[in-house]
């Protein structure tokens, strides 16, 4: 991950309405929830949370997908890695924190030390 594409990842969640968003789809899990119900959970008006979950989407941290007349967002697993892994490679000293690929498990280990 590119430092201009962190900025704009970072960005995207420094926001409290988008940050609980991002986090109420990441527990969503990889269906994801209609922006409907998004709304409803956060107590946020529709036209709203519509604003701030583009934001999210444009930023590549929420992906969407068109089932019959409602958008289903889902988080975007694949960026959070980028993002965590844009945060231990290159933002912290390999005496405190490292990560590897464990291919048995077929996932990245973050070590705190």
């Amino acid at each position: 991950m590119e430092m201009n594409e962190a900025i704009h990842v970072f960005e995207a969640l420094s926001q409290e309405t988008r940050l609980s968003a991002f986090r109420l789809l990441v527990k969503a899990g990889p269906e994801g929830l209609p922006a409907g119900a998004i709304s409803e959970k956060l107590g946020i008006p529709h036209n709203t949370m519509s604003f701030h979950l583009n934001h999210l989407s444009n930023s590549g941290v929420v992906a969407s997908r068109k089932e019959g007349r409602s958008v289903i967002y889902s988080a975007s697993y694949d960026a959070i890695r980028k993002i965590i892994g844009f945060m231990v490679k290159d933002c912290c000293s390999e005496e405190f924190a490292s990560i590897r690929e464990d291919k048995k498990k077929g996932c990245s280990v973050i070590e705190l030390i």
